[in-house]
This record gives C-alpha cells, sequence and structure tokens, in this order.
C-alpha cells in the first residue's frame, strides 16, 4: 500500500530508491531486472547525485526517486531502459511506484526556473511544489488526462496499431483531454477522429498511472454504433475490427489496453 504523504524517514536503512540516469531507468542485471535499490547497493556504487527525492512509503518501507550525475554505467552490471521494460516483469503497484519516480524527477527537471518571472526555482520544504522566491509563484506536480476506449461490436474488437510507434502490436484507442471537454465527449471525439468511427453508451472501465510521462489513463468500454473505417494516418497506421478467437499481437496485461481487452474476453466467455 502506498502512503505518499508519509513523512521522510529519520535514516535510509531499510529505503527504496528508484535510480535514473537523463530519464532513463538505472536496474540491477543480475537482480532479474528489479527497479529497487537498497541504500547500500547505491554506497558501493559510489553513483554521484544530482537530486533526489522522497517520495512516499510502499509497504512501510520509505521510498525515494534519484537521478545521477551523467556518468559511465558498467554494461556487465547495471541497463538503463525507459520504464517499458518494467511491464508485466514486476507487480503493478512497482511500477506505479517507479512511475512516481520518473514523473516527480521531471517535474523538478523542468521547473528549474519559474516561467513568470525567470528566477530560479527550489522544492518547497512544505509541500510538494517548486517555488520561486522572486514572484512566489509555487508549481504544482501536473497530471494530463488521457482516454484510452475498447470499442466493440458483437464478438469483434477494433484494434489499432500507432503509426508513431515501433511496437508490433495492436491496442486500443486513446487520446488527451481538451479543455472543457468531458470523458465521455473525448471518447467519441477520439473515435471519430482516429478511425471515423461513431460509438454510443462509453462505460467507465478503470484508470492507471502512466509515467509517459505524465498521463492518467481513464479506461472505457464502448459499443459501436455506426461508420466504416477510416484511419487518420497521423495517428493510425491500421485499424480493423478482430473476432476475439483470433487477435493480434496485443498490449501486456499490466497495461490498461491489456486489461479492457481482458475483461472484455472474460465478459464474453
Amino acid at each position: 500500500m502506498f502512503e505518499f504523504e508519509a513523512p521522510p524517514p529519520d535514516n535510509r536503512d531499510d529505503a527504496l530508491h528508484f535510480v535514473f540516469q537523463e530519464g532513463q531507468l538505472v536496474s540491477e542485471l543480475r537482480g532479474g531486472g528489479n527497479p529497487a535499490w537498497s541504500l547500500r547497493q547505491l554506497e558501493l556504487n559510489g553513483w554521484a547525485v544530482r537530486r533526489e527525492q522522497f517520495i512516499g512509503r510502499w509497504q512501510g518501507r520509505p521510498c525515494f526517486a534519484v537521478e545521477l550525475e551523467t556518468a559511465q554505467l558498467d554494461p556487465m552490471q547495471h541497463h538503463c531502459g525507459s520504464l517499458y521494460q518494467l511491464l508485466g516483469r514486476v507487480d503493478e503497484p512497482l511500477f506505479a511506484l517507479a512511475g512516481r519516480a520518473a514523473q516527480l524527477l521531471a517535474w523538478e527537471r523542468d521547473h528549474r526556473f519559474c516561467g513568470r518571472c525567470g528566477a530560479p526555482m527550489v522544492l518547497d520544504a512544505r509541500e510538494r511544489a517548486m517555488r520561486c522566491d522572486g514572484c512566489a509563484r509555487s508549481v504544482y506536480p501536473r497530471i494530463s488526462p488521457c482516454v484510452i476506449v475498447l470499442v466493440t461490436r458483437g464478438d469483434y474488437l477494433l484494434l489499432a496499431r500507432n503509426a508513431r510507434t515501433r511496437r508490433p502490436f495492436y491496442s486500443t484507442l486513446a487520446g488527451f483531454v481538451e479543455a472543457g471537454e468531458s470523458l465521455e465527449h473525448c471518447v467519441a471525439r477520439e473515435v471519430r477522429e482516429e478511425v471515423a468511427v461513431e460509438v454510443e453508451t462509453p462505460r467507465y472501465f478503470s484508470s492507471q498511472p502512466w509515467p509517459f510521462p505524465d498521463q492518467l489513463m481513464v479506461g472505457f468500454h464502448a459499443r459501436y454504433a455506426s461508420g466504416a473505417i477510416c484511419c487518420q494516418p497521423e495517428e493510425i497506421a491500421h485499424a480493423d475490427w478482430f473476432h476475439y478467437r483470433d487477435l493480434p499481437p496485443i498490449p501486456p496485461a499490466g497495461s490498461i489496453a491489456g486489461q479492457l481487452i481482458q475483461s472484455y474476453l472474460d465478459e464474453i466467455a
């Protein structure tokens, strides 16, 4: 269980550390890709720390996000890569915690200077905020809400391959919520824009924090209403209706897209 608002510990002997370098997650090769490091491991590696943040407690243990100074890591001992490497390999709470660490480090890095007056900003000791001593402006971590929707028509699922990724699987449709827009309106608009299909009765499924870089994915099921598939080429490389017994490669079960698909397969089974 997460305790985001817990106070920092008096000592870090049993603390977990999520280590990043240039936005990439550093994991131990011999530990099966475990993303969490002990204080002893950090000390043995002798890494120089650029910035760090206490991010809360998990299962009673204090957790820290750590960003290293740029240095050559030992390729025989360490792996440096995207958070995607954790999907399906660690429990979802651990993935979410690593994502929180990545988001908070990126937020601090992106707000080193005030956007209003240009003065340097510092971490506020009283709350999770970057504070400008020049004009007293405070900036808090921001989340970008997105909808992700599985459109279905009886035994068939509408799945698409994104034009901007090399990952060889088909997934559900998704998009960012616009200012002044409801989640349900966004579901209908995104499906219409990406594949020219109209949907009805969007039904909330669940949500998932998605640290690429700072999204909150809000999942929906929706039924096909009308229209023929016509892909928006800048967004969708290919889309089609797939029978539930003959699906293409789909996202891992740890992602909300995979969970949307599996929940529908369970429902019609």
